[in-house]
């Protein structure tokens, strides 16, 4: 247990698994302060992850590709934020389903990339890919006919979670014998499990933020990482700039999340600002870790290595 909190990389990037363990420690023994818990989580782990895209995406390293890569990088963001304010107001129901499509897959994407990173064996790899992308459909679908389509109710989630923990368990297992327990077993375990909140949690808030909080922790890991790395051949500003950047976008989206509970309508829609802010990460990010392009890898990979 020393080593695990000790060993920074296995405790925010390969196995972050103490964040939703706290979540759902505090959610589910002192249920009165669920509002604070989701302000707080919002606060100081989701918004600081959004938020750390556009430093990370608008540093000056960038600049030259940007402005050569002009249609992916500045007009498709463009037409995303176009896009996320016609669809939450003329048809939000079927806008708010893309959304939660669009982040289950971004995080199903991140986590085959932090697995990808640290697992070498191609075998080992191939099936580790597989599972993470199974489970994450799987959820995916559990939360749609559970709190899209309510075709599985309350009285089917002991059933549920029955059927799901035996999967997870034999699949598990199984491999645990094939490749031997390792930390890029614990990576698999993380990238699979980020979703499981969906099949018993009642608010669907909790089944995006519970387990997600893994995903926040691995990307501000990685993105400090690479800045600190880039800080110590340019200047300790950017670094500065880069964690100022992140604490006022943080404060400020927040907010905006927050104040989208309230009943007025004009304040309950203020809630498409850090969508919008949310659904520009999930693209860019496909664009800044696409590391089939030389310059993310000479400018992002090679740090993080």
């Amino acid at each position: 247990m020393i080593n695990y909190f000790q060993n920074k990389e296995l405790l925010f990037v390969k196995f972050p698994i103490i964040f939703p363990i706290i979540y759902g420690f505090v959610l589910f023994v002192l249920p009165n302060f669920e509002t604070e818990l989701i302000f707080l989580t919002i606060l100081l782990l989701a918004e600081p992850h959004f938020a750390a895209t556009w430093p990370f995406f608008l540093n000056k390293i960038n600049h030259n590709h940007i402005k050569e890569n002009k249609l992916f990088l500045v007009f498709f963001p463009f037409i995303l934020l176009v896009f996320c304010l016609i669809g939450f107001f003329y048809f939000k129901n079927l806008f708010l389903l893309i959304f939660f499509a669009a982040n289950v897959y971004h995080v199903t994407r991140q986590s085959f990339g932090v697995m990808n990173l640290y697992t070498e064996k191609s075998e080992e790899k191939k099936i580790y890919t597989n599972l993470i992308y199974f489970f994450n459909l799987a959820f995916f679908l559990i939360a749609f006919f559970r709190f899209y389509i309510p075709l599985i109710k309350a009285d089917d989630l002991i059933f549920l979670n029955g059927i799901v923990i035996t999967i997870i368990i034999f699949i598990t297992v199984k491999y645990l014998i094939k490749f031997n327990y390792s930390e890029n077993f614990l990576t698999m375990i993380t990238g699979i499990l980020i979703f499981f909140p969906v099949c018993f949690v009642s608010n669907p808030v909790h089944a995006i933020i519970m387990g997600v909080t893994m995903h926040y922790t691995q990307y501000l890991y990685l993105t400090n990482k690479v800045e600190f790395k880039r800080s110590l051949n340019f200047s300790y500003k950017n670094l500065k700039k880069f964690w100022g950047i992140i604490f006022v976008y943080a404060i400020i989206m927040s907010f905006f999340s927050m104040v989208g509970k309230n009943d007025t309508e004009f304040l309950k829609n203020l809630i498409i600002i850090p969508i919008t802010g949310q659904m520009l990460h999930f693209y860019l990010d496909s664009q800044i870790w696409k590391f089939s392009i030389k310059h993310n890898r000479e400018n992002i990979l090679r740090y993080i290595k």
